[in-house]
């Protein structure tokens, strides 16, 4: 007996977002609420760094006035991995892509295109936040990074930018639908 594989079968991904919450269900609205919410921390994060507006980035130490959005906090890393974190202070390349991962993640969260890539790149910069951390102080092992690192992985995995993002559009072009990781 011979078995021939299934030709209109569908890989599991694309299964998974014809299943995806669909736009204009109430479900589809809170992780919609949800992606623009961390979008927003993330974008906001960078500009704040970026101007130095008085919040989490004092006036006047924004990466525009010379200031080093990064520095300070490798510098306070403590624990298992500083020896690492301390290394990378002052490398010349560690505050752009920070900067470039803030705002590119927020603005993917923010217009729901790009959740996979926005994902992988928030993860990433999550776990090594999770990392500079460490020791924990109110949970041994959970925080507010690994949290949003599991939400960010959920939003690709819904399909977050359906409902109110352009997902649906950016899915749609050319480039998209030959390379299915930028989705």
């Amino acid at each position: 007996m011979t078995i021939t594989p299934n030709r209109h079968r569908t890989p599991a991904t694309a299964d998974f977002l014809v299943n995806a919450p669909k736009a204009g269900t109430t479900t589809g609205r809170v992780v919609a609420v949800l992606r623009i919410a961390f979008g927003l921390t993330f974008f906001w994060a960078f500009v704040d760094k970026l101007f130095g507006l008085g919040y989490a980035t004092p006036a006047g130490k924004g990466w525009l006035d010379g200031g080093n959005p990064t520095a300070g906090f490798l510098k306070g890393a403590e624990g298992p991995f500083a020896g690492f974190y301390h290394s990378l202070v002052g490398d010349f390349w560690v505050t752009p892509l920070f900067m470039i991962g803030l705002a590119g993640i927020g603005l993917a969260l923010i217009f729901g295109v790009a959740l996979r890539i926005a994902a992988v790149a928030g993860v990433a910069l999550y776990v090594m936040m999770w990392g500079a951390s460490l020791p924990l102080t109110t949970n041994p092992v959970i925080d507010d990074h690994i949290l949003g690192a599991i939400t960010l992985v959920a939003l690709a995995l819904l399909a977050a930018g359906r409902t109110w993002g352009l997902a649906d559009r950016w899915n749609n072009l050319s480039v998209v639908r030959r390379y299915s990781w930028l989705r």
